[in-house]
């Protein structure tokens, strides 16, 4: 089975947008659902103070015929072609509103034929939520949650214990 390439995911995602009634774009990559843009950045590699940057931005480039104009992107996805450095995760993990409006696709374990995608989303982005549904019934990828996120998950979980 020939391996799809992240942009050719992210194109069909968008054609399967259409149904829900979002709008989006034929050279951009942003999908418009409730009136704002949840971006998606597709990238093998990315500095942290670049990533740091664009996070702490908030912009997406909209195309409407011959012009261009730069809206508040309310979500960012993160498509990762290669594994995200440790950095990075830490970037997005140690600042909570960073993690409210940006998410983290591993796409890598896909990529090189495992049915495997590593997540970090704590955004409450309904577009990202059907992209990980997507992925699940289209191309049957398991999400797993990456494991800094797990951990965090597990120490929530634990139940606090008093001490004598």
């Amino acid at each position: 089975m020939k391996m799809p390439k992240v942009w050719e995911i992210l194109k069909e995602f968008k054609n399967f947008c259409k149904f829900h009634g979002w709008k989006t774009s034929e050279k951009n990559d942003w999908v418009e659902a409730d009136e704002e843009y949840h971006n998606f950045l597709l990238v093998r590699n990315v500095h942290p103070t670049s990533f740091k940057n664009i996070v702490s931005n908030e912009k997406c480039i909209v195309q409407e015929g011959l012009s261009y104009r730069v809206v508040k992107a309310s979500y960012t996805a993160w498509l990762f072609s290669e594994e995200p450095s440790e950095t990075l995760i830490k970037t997005l993990y140690e600042n909570p509103d960073f993690s409210k409006r940006t998410a983290i696709y591993d796409l890598s374990p896909f990529l090189n034929g495992k049915n495997l995608c590593i997540k970090l989303n704590c955004t409450d982005s309904p577009v990202f939520k059907e992209f990980e549904n997507f992925l699940e019934k289209e191309f049957k990828v398991k999400l797993k949650p990456h494991l800094s996120l797990s951990k965090e998950l597990d120490v929530k979980a634990q139940p606090l214990t008093e001490t004598v």
